[in-house]
C-alpha cells in the first residue's frame, strides 16, 4: 500500500483509494479489484500527467508496481504502464518499465515490439541505446535532450558517456533470442525489419530474413518470396557460406567440362551458381514449410495464447499436452523450452505443467540451475500457497542436490502460510529423518502438536504420524499402541485418527496364540469409537464395516455372535440402533450428539499426498477446467 496519507487528490477520491487498496489487502487474488484500484489511480486529479502531483504520482506507481508484481504475465499492462511513465517523466522512465516488463514476460511478441518501436522512435542519435546498469551510477540522471546535445547531464557531469554504446540492433538481437521462434513472430520480424530499412542496411534485411526462413511460423511463406526477391541483388558471396560456394563453382565447372570447347563467361557461371544457390534455399522453405504444417495442428487451437487469471477450457489444455508431446518428440532442446514458456505463460496457474516442465528438463543434461529455477518462478510467482505440492517437490529437488537447509526453510516458508498442512509438517518430519535422525523427526511432531496456530484435527493427524515413526522406523509397537491410547480422548472426533488406529492393529503380526489379544485390541478400538466419538452416524458405520470383515475372516468360535450384534446395534432401525439414539442423546456410554456440520466437514476430512492426487488428465473432459 501507498505510503501517502493523502493521495494528492478530492477527499472523495482519497476515500475511494482507500476502499480500493483495503479490498486488494483483504483478497489479492482478485483480479476485478486490481483493475478497479490501477482505474482509479490512473484517473486521479481528473487524469495524471506531468503536472500532477508527487503524491498522486506515487499513488500510480505504487499501484502498477503491486499489480505486476503479483500479475507478471500481464503484458498490456506492462504497455500501458510503459505509456504513463513516457507522458508523466519521458522516455527513460519509460524504458525501466519496458526492460521490467520483458525480464518479467521475456517471451511476448506483443511486448518486445512495442518496446523496439518504441526505442525506434525515441531514440534520435543513430544506434544509441542505454543500459543503465553497465554505465550509470545510482545518483546519476541523464535525460534524452542530455543524450542528443540540447541540454548537459545533471550532477557534477563528470561521468563521459560510453563510447561503445549497444545499439538498437542490439535490443532486437535480445528480442530476436526471446520471441523469434514464436509461431506468431512476424510482428516482431516486421519491426526489425522495418528498423533496417529506415537504416537503408539492405544487407541487415537480407540477414535478418536469412534467418527468418528456417523458422516454421504463421507467415513463413511471405518471408520466403522477399528474401527471393532481395537474394537476386545480393552478391553472390552474401548467399551462402564460402565452403558451399566452392562446392557449388566446382560442380558448375564440372558440368561445363562436358562441354569441351565451350567457354562460358562469369556471368553463365554465376547465373549456374545463383541456380543452385536457389534450389537449396527452395529445399529449405519445403523443409518449413512441413515444419510449419506439423504445428499447425497445434497451433490451429490454441484459443488464448496469452494469460488470463481466468480458468482454461478442457480441450485447450488437451492441445498443449499433446503440442508438448510432439515437440519433445522432435528431439530439438531449443523449440521445446519454448514452448513450454509459451505454455507457461497461457497456462500459469496450472500445476501439471510446471511439474512437467522440471520433470523433462531434470532429464536433460547438466540442467539442475534450470530445474531450480522453473521451481522457483512456480513456488513464487504462479502456483499458490494453498496448493503446496511444486514447493514440496522443489524441497525434495533441493535435498537431492545437498542443500539440506534450503529444503528446510523451504518447508517452514510452506507452514508460515499453511501451519495446518499435514502434508508440509509430515514431509518436514520425513526431511529430518532422512537427515538428523528419528528424535529430529519427533521434534518436528512435537512442536507443531503443541503449536497453538495449529488446528486439533491436524494434529490429531500428527499424532497418527508419530505413532508411525514409532511403528515402522524405530520398530515399537508398544510405544506407537501408547501414543493412540493416551490420544484417543483429545482426537475421539478425527476420522483419520481412527482410520490409522485401525489400520495399525490390523497390520500386526498375529499367531494362533495371540490372535484373542489381538481381537481384544481391536474390538477396544470400537468400543472407545462407540463410546467417545462424536463422528457421523455414516462415518462411523463405514469404520464398522471394516470390523464386521474382520470378524467374518479373522474372528473365532463366537465371532458370528459378535457380528449379528453390532449388524443390529449399528445398522438396524431407528429404534434400535445405537447410533441413532446417540444422535438424540438417549444413550448412556455412546458419543453424545453429533459435530455441526462445519466441524464434521473438518472431523471427516481426508488428505492425499500431492503425488497420490490423479495424474493422469482427463484427455475427454469439456467446460472449464478447475486450476487445482
Amino acid at each position: 500500500m501507498s505510503d501517502f496519507d493523502h493521495f494528492g487528490s478530492s477527499d472523495e477520491e482519497n476515500a475511494e483509494i482507500k476502499k480500493l487498496q483495503a479490498e486488494v489487502d483483504t483478497d489479492p487474488d482478485n483480479f476485478e479489484h486490481w483493475e478497479k484500484l490501477v482505474r482509479a489511480c490512473e484517473g486521479l486529479e481528473g487524469g495524471l500527467n506531468r503536472n500532477s502531483s508527487p503524491q498522486a504520482l506515487g499513488t500510480l506507481r505504487d499501484a502498477y508496481d503491486r499489480f505486476l508484481l503479483k500479475f507478471p504475465l500481464l503484458f498490456g499492462y506492462w504497455k500501458k504502464y510503459a505509456d504513463l511513465e513516457f507522458n508523466i517523466a519521458g522516455p527513460e522512465s519509460a524504458e525501466m518499465v519496458y526492460e521490467r516488463g520483458c525480464a518479467s514476460i521475456t517471451n511476448s511478441v506483443d511486448l518486445w515490439t512495442d518496446y523496439c518501436s518504441f526505442k525506434m522512435e525515441t531514440t534520435h542519435v543513430p544506434h544509441l541505446v542505454r543500459e543503465w546498469s553497465a554505465f550509470l551510477p545510482l545518483n546519476i540522471t541523464i535525460t534524452t535532450a542530455c543524450l542528443i546535445g540540447r541540454s548537459r547531464p545533471r550532477t557534477s557531469d563528470t561521468l563521459a558517456m560510453p563510447t561503445a554504446s549497444p545499439s538498437i540492433r542490439r535490443l532486437f538481437e535480445r528480442g530476436a533470442t526471446c520471441v523469434g521462434l514464436d509461431f506468431l513472430a512476424h510482428p516482431f520480424w516486421d519491426k526489425y525489419i522495418e528498423y533496417e530499412e529506415r537504416q537503408e542496411a539492405q544487407d541487415k534485411i537480407f540477414a535478418i530474413l536469412s534467418r527468418v526462413i528456417h523458422i516454421p511460423m504463421h507467415q513463413y511463406a511471405r518471408y520466403f518470396e522477399r528474401f527471393r526477391q532481395l537474394s537476386h541483388s545480393r552478391p553472390v558471396t552474401e548467399l551462402v557460406p564460402a565452403e558451399t560456394l566452392d562446392s557449388f563453382k566446382a560442380e558448375v565447372e564440372a558440368e561445363a567440362a562436358q562441354y569441351a570447347g565451350v567457354q562460358r563467361t562469369e556471368l553463365e557461371v554465376e547465373r549456374d551458381i545463383r541456380t543452385k544457390i536457389d534450389a537449396m534455399y527452395y529445399e529449405y522453405f519445403t523443409q518449413t514449410q512441413n515444419e510449419t504444417n506439423k504445428r499447425w495442428t497445434y497451433e490451429s487451437e490454441v484459443k488464448r495464447p496469452y494469460f488470463h487469471v481466468t480458468e482454461l477450457e478442457n480441450p485447450q489444455l488437451v492441445n498443449w499436452r499433446k503440442y508438448l508431446d510432439f515437440e519433445e518428440s522432435e528431439g530439438n532442446f531449443t523449440r521445446t523450452v519454448f514452448l513450454y514458456e509459451r505454455c507457461l505463460v497461457t497456462c500459469a496457474f496450472y500445476d501439471e505443467f510446471w511439474f512437467r516442465y522440471a520433470r523433462w528438463m531434470s532429464a536433460q543434461e547438466d540442467k539442475e540451475e534450470e530445474v531450480r529455477i522453473i521451481y522457483q518462478r512456480a513456488a513464487t510467482l504462479f502456483v499458490p500457497i494453498s496448493r503446496p505440492g511444486i514447493r514440496l517437490q522443489w524441497a525434495y529437488f533441493e535435498e537431492s542436490c545437498g542443500r539440506i537447509d534450503i529444503a528446510r526453510d523451504i518447508h517452514a516458508a510452506i507452514l508460515m502460510g499453511l501451519p495446518d498442512c499435514i502434508e508440509a509438517i509430515t514431509s518436514w518430519a520425513h526431511l529430518q529423518r532422512r537427515q538428523s535422525g528419528l528424535d529430529a523427526a519427533i521434534e518436528v511432531f512435537k512442536a507443531q502438536i503443541d503449536s497453538p496456530q495449529v488446528d486439533i484435527f491436524t494434529k490429531a493427524a500428527l499424532v497418527t504420524e508419530w505413532a508411525s515413526f514409532l511403528w515402522k522406523v524405530k520398530g515399537s509397537t508398544e510405544e506407537a499402541r501408547n501414543v493412540f491410547l493416551k490420544n484417543v480422548q483429545w482426537y475421539a472426533d478425527s476420522r483419520i485418527f481412527w482410520d490409522r488406529w485401525l489400520e495399525f492393529e490390523l497390520q500386526q503380526a498375529t499367531s494362533t496364540e495371540v490372535e484373542d489379544q489381538h481381537a481384544e485390541r481391536v474390538k477396544q478400538i470400537f468400543d472407545e469409537l462407540r463410546s467417545k466419538s462424536r463422528l457421523s452416524a455414516s462415518t462411523k458405520k463405514d469404520l464398522y464395516h471394516i470390523y464386521l470383515s474382520y470378524l467374518q475372516q479373522r474372528g473365532g468360535k463366537d465371532a458370528m455372535k459378535q457380528f449379528l450384534a453390532i449388524d443390529r446395534e449399528i445398522y438396524g432401525p431407528g429404534s434400535i440402533s445405537v447410533l441413532a439414539k446417540a444422535k438424540s442423546g438417549k444413550e448412556n456410554g455412546v458419543g453424545g450428539g453429533e459435530l455441526d456440520d462445519t466441524t464434521r466437514h473438518r472431523a471427516e476430512a481426508r488428505y492425499l499426498k500431492y503425488y497420490e492426487l490423479p495424474n493422469e488428465p482427463d484427455a475427454e473432459g469439456q467446460g472449464t477446467a478447475p486450476f487445482n
